[in-house]
């Protein structure tokens, strides 16, 4: 492969910390790099660099001759007094970029909704985001370098930049470099992941699954070699004092291959015990939303919007359940209806006498009265002692040890508020909400600002947390790790989605593919109030389609494990054996075949059901 660009023996140093120190590494065509590491550790500065934004103070960046260079900023750089059109393509004619199936491309994956004529300034800041993505994927780059580009992109957005790096930056095309807290995107489009850590690069083959797997085993060896480096100085001192030395045999160690690494490890979360304790804080009853319906005033015409159609939702004790939509999508508005911030229109909300619910926003107000603050005085003023878990796993905590488990170093307990970076704040914040003990979390975009072993270590404590959880965040990794069922609001209907993240994403296809459709109405229909797709069953059709659609929903998930299970199997047959291979495959696609009409008598159930 054709070298791009190179780095040589980089050193970086600011007045109180040393950053890099010596490291060399190279971008080759093809490679699609991720890099991981602690927010401070200077991936950013790496970033800036090796993008000729920031000098090093020894060592050297090579870039082949000819090779373009783009960068998507972390910080908002768009001019203000540019239009859209204008700070995407420039002044390019209308003819030029508008026969670039690229661009076209762009523009339909990241601008729909967008005004193309209207001005930069007045845009939010997740529009913003990709304005500033589309005019970077629009240029001519031969090396790509973005800095938390899947910001303010919502799950729908995410998995169309993957697909579009991936065809863009092909094995034989390029160079692309990324840093991202989002795990689902590095697993996506990455081909190599780069961890900075203790002032170096490490490299490592793969996505941030492959990198995961190959962290542990180089952790394991690390204690394997420090075990045998404490055995052998304790062996010393034993002889030194006795004065004979002994024989011993020196102690085993095996590396277990990669697919054994996680074989004794237990599920991440004890479902069972989790639930009967969330049972005996809550009781039965936790949140029921009985027909809810939400409407507001429209500002044009002062008439009342239906946000929220009619949702039927009966929130159990200990469900995790992450919520899925556009922006606008009235995500906000159901999580209202639960926490008692929203009153209904219509319907009505249902609360159990025992509910405690406490909301993580996007806002740090629960720290504005703590600003000077020390951390260490903020944690200690709610209690001594805090218990995570239940049972045998029950673990007494002090403040000084939940801090550490947040990823807070020993002198930043010291440290005021008002000094943390963000991502430390978003930190805190989140443990003084759990530390107030609610027994209902929700968590609206909790992943912000967090890399991605703080979110690691997040996902860890909400593993142990008993009560019940729903998410809001477009970070699919962080959204699927947590959760154990997925919702998604289309069209102002709250639906289920047994097929995860993928499910959403596929309804969304069609809902984009039925609004392109082309508008044949009448101007008597056009003046007709609008009617459902299909016709809304009642009485005992309403209950026969439920329960059709509950036994569908069964069905779908035996298939999806069927079709798993034949892959595997597919996998582990004997390669030379043609006709066994093709009788496997055969039936994979029966199978597909199978789920996939199951799985579309259940969109029309689900249709009429409403």
């Amino acid at each position: 492969m054709a070298h791009l660009l190179g780095a040589e023996a980089l050193h970086l140093e600011f007045p109180t910390k040393v950053v890099f120190d010596g490291v060399s590494l190279g971008i080759d065509e093809g490679d699609r790099i991720g890099i991981v590491g602690r927010n401070g550790d200077g991936k950013s500065s790496l970033l800036a660099m090796l993008a000729g934004r920031l000098e090093p103070d020894s060592g050297r960046v090579t870039v082949r001759g000819g090779v373009r260079v783009g960068v998507l900023d972390q910080a908002d750089t768009l001019d203000d007094a540019l239009t859209v059109a204008e700070a995407v393509v420039g002044d390019r004619p209308e003819h030029e970029w508008a026969g670039d199936a690229r661009v076209r491309d762009v523009i339909a994956g990241l601008l729909t909704g967008i005004p193309w004529d209207g001005p930069v300034l007045g845009l939010s800041g997740g529009q913003r985001r990709r304005v500033a993505l589309a005019a970077l994927l629009t240029g001519d780059h031969d090396v790509v370098f973005l800095d938390e580009p899947t910001n303010h992109l919502d799950v729908e957005a995410i998995a169309w930049l993957a697909a579009h790096l991936k065809r863009r930056w092909s094995p034989t095309a390029g160079g692309l470099l990324v840093v991202t807290h989002d795990r689902w995107f590095l697993d996506e489009i990455c081909t190599a992941t780069w961890e900075v850590h203790d002032r170096i690069v490490e490299p490592f083959e793969g996505g941030y699954a492959a990198y995961i797997l190959q962290r542990v085993e180089r952790d394991r060896q690390a204690a394997a070699i420090e075990a045998r480096r404490q055995n052998l100085a304790r062996k010393e001192l034993a002889w030194l004092r006795r004065g004979a030395p002994a024989r011993t045999s020196k102690p085993k160690f095996r590396i277990d291959a990669a697919n054994e690494l996680i074989a004794d490890v237990p599920e991440i979360r004890d479902k069972t015990e989790l639930q009967s304790l969330a049972v005996s804080r809550l009781g039965k009853d936790v949140v029921d939303l009985l027909d809810a319906a939400v409407s507001f005033p429209d500002p044009a015409t002062g008439a009342l919007r239906e946000v929220l159609h009619p949702v039927e939702w009966r929130i159990a004790p200990g469900e995790r359940t992450g919520i899925l939509g556009v922006n606008g999508a009235g995500k906000s508005t159901l999580l209202g209806l639960v926490a008692g911030d929203v009153e209904p229109t219509a319907g009505r909300v249902k609360r159990g006498k025992t509910v405690n619910v406490a909301t993580l926003t996007q806002r740090l107000d629960e720290l504005e009265q703590h600003l000077d603050d020390p951390v260490r005085v903020v944690i200690s003023r709610l209690r001594t002692t805090y218990t995570f878990g239940s049972g045998s796993k029950a673990q007494e905590l002090t403040p000084g040890q939940l801090l550490e488990r947040m990823g807070f170093a020993s002198a930043q307990l010291s440290t005021p508020v008002k000094d943390l970076s963000g991502g430390q704040k978003r930190r805190l914040q989140l443990l003084l909400i759990l530390l107030e003990q609610p027994n209902v979390l929700i968590l609206d975009e909790p992943t912000n600002d967090l890399d991605t072993d703080i979110l690691a270590a997040i996902e860890d404590l909400l593993d142990s947390w008993p009560g019940t959880l729903l998410v809001v965040s477009h970070d699919r990794y962080f959204i699927e790790r947590v959760t154990d069922q997925q919702y998604a609001i289309l069209g102002g209907h709250l639906r289920h989605l047994p097929g995860g993240v993928d499910e959403y994403l596929r309804l969304r296809e069609r809902e984009k593919a039925a609004g392109e459709a082309p508008a044949k109405a009448t101007d008597a229909a056009s003046s007709a109030p609008a009617t459902p797709v299909t016709p809304s069953l009642g009485g005992a059709e309403l209950r026969a389609a439920q329960k059709e659609a509950s036994a569908l929903e069964r069905r779908l998930e035996k298939l999806e494990s069927q079709i798993g299970s034949a892959r595997t199997a597919l996998a582990d047959h004997d390669q030379s054996d043609y006709v066994g291979l093709g009788a496997e495959m055969a039936r994979i696609g029966e199978l597909e075949k199978e789920r996939d009409g199951v799985e579309e008598r259940w969109f029309e159930l689900t249709e009429q059901i409403g």
